[in-house]
């Protein structure tokens, strides 16, 4: 039985996103990937509903059945903590609304791990996702833990965060 899912890496600026297929007898395949990006100069409300908007849309042109997302991990130092969960929760919601789906969140030491170790740098995660999706060449951005994210959520991998 083939399941779609989506993965998220979320942020107030950028959030990576991906979409695999897997039909359980071949290696899943990368349907798409990419960003959504919003101004820094915008206000955070206009900002979180851009992000509404290309979410949803997102979701309404490949229809996941899974949703990934990981958690994000902050420090004490991080200023853009608030503005990070707050998007957290506007992809919550419209995952939700539109898709009737509880996303499954996934510590980033969690979905690294599952790829080789968890402290690999964003070019050691690429080189496994270049490898495991026969890809030539690949952004290092945001997309690639996107990719990563959904591959772990995919492959079974499950934190116990409600």
């Amino acid at each position: 039985m083939s399941q779609r899912w989506l993965g998220l890496d979320p942020g107030i600026a950028r959030i990576g996103w991906a979409v695999l297929d897997n039909d359980e007898q071949t290696t899943p395949i990368l349907l798409d990937y990419g960003t959504i990006e919003t101004s820094k100069q915008c206000p955070t409300p206009q900002r979180l509903l851009e992000i509404e908007t290309d979410i949803s849309e997102l979701l309404s042109e490949f229809k996941p059945e899974k949703v990934a997302i990981e958690m994000p991990f902050f420090s004490r130092q991080i200023k853009a903590a608030g503005g990070v969960i707050q998007a957290l929760g506007v992809l919550n919601l419209v995952i939700y609304r539109e898709l009737k789906i509880i996303p499954i969140l996934l510590h980033q030491s969690s979905w690294k791990c599952h790829l080789d170790h968890g402290r690999a740098t964003k070019e050691e995660v690429a080189e496994v996702i270049q490898s495991i999706f026969h890809l030539e060449t690949l952004p290092i951005d945001d997309t690639v833990d996107a990719i990563a994210i959904a591959y772990a959520g995919l492959c079974g991998v499950r934190n116990q965060i409600n």
